[in-house]
């Protein structure tokens, strides 16, 4: 999984070479040249949709046509009290940028940016248990951010772990290992509710796969279960006045292909019956969604395997009442 699309900021994702690094020896045999190359940057959408662009010239990386073209850039943001933060998904020699890290920043009012924690040491220092050697990024391809009592917990799809930052020492601890026990599901979005968390899973791009692909809770151990699965490539998902959401990237298929550009679903969970029930349908490759103070639910969708000069958008969906209680 090397695309990344995240909530309402639209970022130009592509390539920002530099100069070779001391590391890039070590991991250049793995390194792939991005497929085209640009700066990204960071945009902020106002209630009347129009953008101000907030950070640019962040490194990012596309792959090659034949692999489908996914960018990674910036992957989410969260803030800590009035603080800015953001997580770098396309960055490291592994993504064929030489002299840059995937890693966690921060951006001050100015929109410049200071690096609060290399990611990509991290993950290189610290290995998974159950890596997925035929599509392993040595740099990882970071997905969701949230912010939780001053922290800073991020997770790595690729590898399959949920890491804990530090943003005033750069410090970063493994809250867990996902791979370790519950193998190569892809761990995607995360949210922090009722005193934990709940993240969703991507699950493998294979017919008949055995993995579960759903919600699963996180306790503050470490500790892993399913909520629910029977869902199909999750990467996104919200609690909403007690009820779960759950944002499909498409369904119908097992693999994000052309056929599939519109079959993206966001459902329910029925907390009666423990059933997903479809809320809205028709969404093309969504990747993330969050709901504000007014219970309108906003979706990045397009996030990811669209034709050529087709751009993402953010979506405003107005629930129901049943969604409201």
């Amino acid at each position: 999984m090397t695309w990344i699309s995240r909530l309402l900021s639209v970022a130009v994702l592509a390539a920002h070479r530099r100069p070779r690094s001391r590391n890039a020896s070590r991991c250049r045999r793995r390194a792939r040249t991005p497929a085209g190359s640009r700066p990204a940057s960071r945009r902020s959408i106002p209630r009347t949709g129009d953008r101000t662009t907030l950070v640019d010239d962040l490194p990012s990386s596309q792959t090659a046509p034949t692999s489908g073209g996914f960018v990674s850039g910036v992957a989410d943001i969260a803030f800590v009290d009035d603080t800015l933060y953001a997580v770098e998904a396309g960055a490291g020699c592994s993504h064929g940028l030489l002299n840059t890290v995937n890693s966690v920043l921060r951006v001050d009012h100015h929109g410049q940016t200071t690096q609060v924690a290399n990611l990509s040491a991290f993950v290189m220092a610290h290995p998974v248990a159950h890596p997925n050697p035929p599509d392993f990024e040595p740099d990882g391809t970071w997905y969701s951010m949230v912010a939780v009592d001053g922290h800073l917990y991020v997770v790595e799809p690729n590898h399959g772990e949920v890491d804990v930052v530090n943003p005033w020492t750069g410090g970063i601890s493994r809250l867990v290992d996902v791979s370790a026990s519950q193998g190569h599901i892809v761990p995607t979005s995360l949210v922090h509710a009722d005193g934990g968390f709940l993240f969703a899973n991507l699950g493998l791009f294979e017919p008949n796969s055995p993995v579960p692909t759903g919600v699963w809770r996180l306790t503050d151990r470490g500790g892993i279960s399913l909520i629910a699965g029977g869902l199909t490539a999750v990467t996104g998902v919200a609690v909403h006045h007690g009820h779960i959401y759950a944002l499909e990237a498409f369904t119908g298929f097992f693999a994000p292909t052309p056929a599939v550009a519109n079959t993206g679903t966001l459902v329910r969970l029925n907390q009666k019956t423990d059933a997903w029930e479809t809320v809205v349908t028709g969404l093309s490759f969504p990747t993330a969604m969050t709901f504000d103070a007014d219970d309108n639910l906003f979706i990045s969708n397009k996030g990811f395997g669209q034709p050529t000069n087709i751009a993402g958008e953010v979506v405003k969906v107005r629930l129901g009442p049943e969604d409201q209680d």
